[in-house]
């Protein structure tokens, strides 16, 4: 008598982690951060929820590892909070400046960026930037209206990407983070800090 074909959720592997990995990226673009659960991953992978947590650890950490980019923001923006709200859209603008003039970084994140024009990549673009990026900042600087005073930051954070990385529209495309921030810097700072209606 043949043995019989094993049956339940897949053991841990090699190829557990890719599983994982795929299938959350496919949930994350399906439903968002917030719609999507470490069970649902662990669903569509076909493994149990530990292992997610055995080879992610929480759910943003899974997340970060979906977006495929190439630094953790979370610690990239550290001195952005650690300054506190005085000159914070300054050092927010030249950390963001730093990581997508590094040509190492900046490909992974073009592509997440040219993701935002299709259906499939605009959850994971919105909620990667806001979630892992500005949500953060926000936070440690406990800025009042958090969610309106960071959209307005990522606003115009994502339209120099847009101009300067993207479309390559000059002379932004070739100017030196001392002339944008000396462009940008102020209008951040006063999303950050102006009062709102």
């Amino acid at each position: 008598m043949a043995p019989s074909a094993r049956r339940g959720r897949r053991p841990g592997s090699p190829d557990t982690r890719a599983a994982i990995l795929s299938g959350a990226r496919t949930l994350f673009a399906a439903h968002g951060y917030a719609g999507t659960s470490v069970r649902a991953v662990a669903a569509e992978a076909g493994v149990d929820a530990a292992l997610v947590h055995h080879y992610f650890g929480t759910k943003d950490d899974l997340f970060l590892a979906a977006l495929q980019v190439p630094i953790d923001p979370r610690e990239v923006l550290v001195p952005v909070a650690d300054g506190g709200l005085d000159g914070a859209g300054e050092r927010l603008l030249r950390v963001f400046l730093s990581v997508w003039d590094d040509e190492a970084t900046r490909l992974p994140l073009l592509a997440l960026v040219r993701g935002v024009f299709e259906p499939e990549g605009r959850l994971l673009a919105r909620d990667g930037f806001m979630r892992m990026v500005l949500g953060p900042v926000g936070a440690a600087l406990e800025v009042d209206q958090p969610e309106l005073r960071m959209s307005l930051v990522a606003s115009q954070l994502m339209g120099v990407v847009l101009v300067r990385y993207v479309v390559g529209v000059e002379p932004l495309a070739s100017a030196s983070h001392d002339e944008l921030v000396a462009a940008y810097a102020s209008t951040l700072q006063r999303y950050l800090e102006m009062p709102l209606p």
